[in-house]
């Protein structure tokens, strides 16, 4: 197994953190008539919002805290890698396409939509088929949280169209997204040590 550098699980573990950070301190900005169980994340960032420069500032670190561990993430399949940096481009160039203030937006959509469909898909790219693997890295591991992922994002779209919890299913999701690199590197890492003390 190929050795993971240290500094990919600071890397990882930070994205969870500035992704909840950032929406909680755009949220606090916001001023009255938003509502965080209904309205998504993209409503905080949109242009001429309170939370528009927070929220542009915790992207471009996101997509650089994805790009980072994809490239530190050598344990993992080559596809894995480059959908998880692909990710990272893609939370970044949220910033050139933000949603606006009312109504939907054909650039926001598909930049979401094509980096959730990534993140979604990153961990069943990334599993390790030849020898033995962390345990993130397993094939069954991995296509159990792709499968979670793309519920999560059929949850999200079914409440947006539906006006419904769209707030919370965006939230889980997205966590669900920037947590998973963390468990996949921390599960790396502990597989190397194991192996390094047998």
């Amino acid at each position: 197994m190929r050795h993971v550098p240290w500094w990919a699980l600071l890397s990882s573990g930070a994205a969870p953190i500035l992704l909840t950070g950032g929406w909680t301190v755009a949220e606090r900005l916001q001023r009255h008539g938003y509502d965080p169980v209904t309205k998504t994340i993209s409503v905080l960032g949109a242009y001429g919002a309170p939370g528009y420069w927070p929220m542009t500032g915790i992207l471009i670190a996101l997509g650089a805290c994805y790009l980072i561990t994809a490239f530190g993430l050598r344990a993992a399949a080559p596809a894995g890698r480059a959908a998880l940096g692909g990710g990272g481009v893609l939370a970044i160039m949220l910033t050139l396409f933000p949603a606006p203030a009312r109504g939907g937006d054909f650039g926001h959509g598909t930049v979401v939509t094509v980096g959730f469909v990534l993140m979604a898909f990153w961990p069943v790219l990334a599993a390790e088929r030849n020898g033995p693997a962390a345990w993130a890295l397993r094939p069954r591991v991995a296509v159990r949280v792709s499968v979670l992922m793309c519920v999560g994002a059929v949850w999200f779209v079914i409440e947006l169209q539906s006006s419904g919890a769209a707030g919370i299913a965006e939230r889980v999701l997205t966590f669900a997204q920037s947590l998973w690199p963390f468990m996949v590197v921390a599960s790396c890492v502990r597989h190397q040590v194991r192996q390094e003390t047998v």
